[in-house]
């Protein structure tokens, strides 16, 4: 059992290294078929829909945000959701803040900690 810091950080990531970067089987079928030319606008019905599948109670990402914000705003958040994803989808780039994440695991006392 490793019960020092510095050998506690190293386990955690070599064993995130590891989670992270594990190659999985795949085998080169792909059922989406190649479309040229503009991308289709985002629907209202389509935010709507993913705005219903949001787990709540999770924990915020770094925004700040939880799904239970952004699932209270109703149409006028959803609008600006809208028009958020379009513009995105015209201008065919995100925000260099939006390339970054934070993965901190937490045991929850299930399974194996290790």
């Amino acid at each position: 059992m490793i019960v020092d810091g510095k050998g506690i950080k190293d386990y955690w990531k070599e064993y995130m290294e590891k989670l992270m970067n594990e190659e999985n089987e795949w085998d080169h079928k792909l059922s989406a078929e190649v479309k040229e030319g503009p991308a289709d606008c985002i629907r209202m019905a389509e935010v709507r829909a993913v705005l219903k599948k949001m787990k709540r109670n999770k924990a915020p990402g770094l925004s700040g945000l939880i799904a239970e914000m952004i699932q209270a705003t109703g149409d006028i958040g959803i609008q600006w959701i809208l028009d958020l994803c379009n513009g995105i989808v015209k201008e065919g780039s995100i925000a260099e803040d939006w390339k970054s994440s934070v993965v901190l695991p937490i045991y929850k006392g299930k399974g194996d900690p290790m």
